[in-house]
């Protein structure tokens, strides 16, 4: 009998991870009784009472496993370490918030029984903020423009993907890892399942700007150069256009020696723009830099503290 695995990050997701618990087991016992599963919770550390209510539905389902991490490590890592756990012959990424439906898992399974290695839920319209769709659908569109491997648009992670692509995963043995990017650099055999996007059943979501901008830039630096190159470009022009406007005021001064006073205004504009340019170039290279630390530090993604219902070790 073939094992699947459904994978499920969380934070601070009390009353939503019982009702996905619930929902997961009715698809599966229903829709698909002649596969095996397991409902893996990988919790970050939550403070609410999400803890306490994964270990009642542990103690009522061994079919529920739970990987509790020491300390929170962050929305980007824990995800990724607890698909790595996964030992399924497929294995589905569901978050907790209940913004992805779990009655779309057969979907799923069907493609892959097909022969398709990953199965990507694809978000044609959202109940959630449309500045915010309007705004990551945007920057998507960019970064697949940008990088080096076509990156998925609308695409958050929900889907399935084969246990090989699990091991071609754990080989790339990367830190701070850009799951997306990750996936589309692998190249396996991809389904794309269309779907609107519920709002979010209940609590708040943790994203803040800073969250944002640390999954956005992440995926930039890891799937592309451009912006290194773009530095070098911009610094060739603004130094040529600097030459030229030197040599233009040079001449004109020659010519208007008297009457010519432009004062310190266009200095202090120039040494402004200047700097501030100088400033932004540095930061990206600073980001390119800090991701070059992050790798040579090779710390595991996450620290576990305990470990519910897993019969196979870490």
């Amino acid at each position: 009998m073939k094992l699947i695995s459904i994978v499920t990050p969380c934070y601070n997701e009390a009353g939503n991870v019982s009702e996905l618990a619930c929902r997961v087991r009715k698809v599966m016992t229903v829709n698909l009784s002649e596969y095996a599963y397991e409902h893996i919770f990988i919790d970050n550390a939550s403070t609410d009472g999400t803890l306490a209510e994964l270990r009642n539905l542990a103690n009522d389902d061994k079919n529920v496993k739970i990987i509790i991490n020491s300390r929170n490590f962050g929305h980007i890592r824990s995800p990724v370490h607890g698909l790595l756990q996964a030992k399924g012959d497929a294995i589905l990424l569901v978050v907790a918030d209940l913004q992805d439906p779990p009655e779309m898992i057969p979907d799923f399974v069907k493609k892959w029984e097909e022969g398709h290695d990953i199965v990507l839920a694809i978000k044609t319209d959202s109940e959630e903020h449309r500045l915010m769709f309007k705004v990551r659908e945007i920057y998507y569109g960019i970064l697949s423009k940008l990088s080096e491997v076509q990156i998925f648009k609308n695409c958050t992670g929900f889907g399935l993907y084969d246990k090989k692509v699990m091991v071609a995963l754990r080989s790339m043995k990367d830190p701070y890892p850009f799951f997306r990017g990750m996936i589309a650099e692998i190249g396996f055999k991809v389904f794309k399942l269309n779907y609107s996007q519920p709002i979010r059943a209940r609590g708040v979501t943790t994203n803040n700007f800073y969250s944002l901008y640390d999954i956005g830039i992440l995926g930039l630096i890891n799937n592309s150069k451009v912006l290194l190159r773009l530095s070098i470009f911009i610094g060739f022009i603004v130094g040529v256009l600097s030459i030229i406007v030197g040599i233009f005021y040079l001449v004109i001064k020659l010519m208007y020696w008297d009457s010519l006073s432009l004062g310190v205004a266009p200095i202090l504009i120039g040494g402004s723009l200047m700097f501030s340019m100088l400033l932004f170039f540095i930061g990206i290279l600073g980001e390119y830099i800090g991701q070059i630390y992050t790798q040579t530090l090779n710390r595991p993604l996450v620290f576990e503290q305990e470990r519910i219902n897993f019969e196979y070790k870490e």
